[in-house]
């Protein structure tokens, strides 16, 4: 069970003096409704945490990710993970929750971070990513100037897109060449992160994750987009798949390992960067041949090319080197290539097989791709 190591000592009926507990350790986390940040609470949760999320204002909910460990706060014992509406775009909420929620450790989840659309709104991608990032790490030295609570703890989320076209594998001593507005904005975020570290000694680590994936990744992202079209061809409501380049290679990895590597940042004497990869990279092309395949299905009968998802500047290769994460932290994944493609799919194929019986009841119309 994590725990602070602040005891509180109280006065017996007796005149004896009774320790309390320690209390549970306090995190807050922005993009808590994200892929890594529902993984992220359940690894909290599991190890004795108080969560609490920070959720933009939307007119449709997009808490499906985490309304498996929601419980009502009016269940006070039970409740240790609590909702509260910010946005990185407004810096006073960001101040504000921080000073009302007090926490020991703070993880950066939240971005704009689909590559391909951050070319459609580059100056939103940057306010949320660069910028939101700035105003987290200012309200946060604001917080501790005024409490003195200095041994609070912050996680930024980089990204492996950082490094762009510079020559694999790379680590954390390699040149950055971001070809997009979200790799751009997440570098400035890496070195803001470094900058409050180095100018206020604030105990901030930047996690340059390469691309780590899951049944909860989001429809539009290439890896969930095909497992859940092999699931929706499998079992007959589509026929077609279109994608961009599949000569583009990653270093997949699994999201539910890699939350892990971001708390293990934070468990540490002293704050640093640390790269979190798999050290092995797959094209778009391979991860089709095994997740079609896996269902006895050839992709080539049913993948088209659309040139209208070729990104104005292309990543060709990402490939992590992360044996500091792995000396330093003890990290190492658990779940490799193809049993994350597996993972996915099952997943995607179940998901499908729901869908189908609200379209065989005609309460809904299979109306996506062809």
């Amino acid at each position: 069970m994590a725990t602070t190591t602040d005891r509180s000592e109280t006065t017996t009926a007796n005149g004896g003096t009774a320790v309390s507990p320690p209390k549970s350790k306090v995190a807050l986390i922005t993009g808590i409704t994200g892929q890594d940040g529902s993984y992220l609470t359940e690894l909290l949760l599991n190890k004795g945490y108080e969560v609490h999320g920070l959720i933009r204002r939307s007119s449709n909910f997009n808490t499906q990710r985490i309304n498996h460990i929601y419980i009502d706060p009016h269940n006070a014992h039970k409740a240790r993970m609590k909702l509260h509406y910010a946005d990185l775009t407004d810096a006073s909420s960001l101040r504000r929750w921080i000073d009302t929620i007090s926490p020991d450790e703070i993880y950066n989840l939240a971005a704009q971070s689909h590559v391909a659309v951050s070319f459609e709104i580059p100056d939103y991608t940057a306010d949320v990513v660069a910028t939101g990032a700035l105003r987290l790490l200012e309200a946060l030295r604001s917080h501790i100037t005024a409490t003195g609570r200095t041994h609070v703890k912050y996680y930024q989320a980089g990204s492996s897109e950082m490094f762009g076209s510079t020559p694999p594998p790379q680590a954390e001593d390699t040149p950055f060449h971001p070809r997009s507005p979200y790799a751009a904005s997440k570098c400035a975020a890496h070195w803001y992160t470094v900058n409050y570290r180095e100018a206020y000694g604030i105990f901030a680590c930047n996690g340059i994750l390469f691309n780590h994936e899951s049944p909860r990744r989001g429809e539009n992202f290439v890896t969930r987009k095909i497992t859940r079209a092999v699931g929706r061809i499998k079992i007959g409501l589509q026929s077609k798949l279109f994608l961009g380049n599949l000569q583009a290679s990653r270093d997949w990895g699994f999201a539910g390992d890699y939350v892990e590597a971001m708390w293990l940042m934070l468990q540490q004497d002293k704050p640093d960067d640390y790269v979190v990869a798999t050290e092995e990279s797959h094209t778009v092309e391979e991860f089709l041949e095994k997740a079609f395949g896996y269902v006895g299905l050839n992709w080539k009968d049913h993948v088209e090319i659309d040139k209208k998802y070729f990104r104005p500047a292309e990543v060709d290769n990402l490939k992590g080197d992360s044996s500091k994460a792995r000396k330093v932290l003890g990290w190492k994944p658990k779940v490799g290539f193809e049993q994350l493609v597996k993972m996915m799919v099952d997943e995607d194929i179940e998901l499908a097989k729901r869908e189908k019986v609200l379209v065989d009841a005609g309460y809904m119309d299979a109306q996506q791709q062809p």
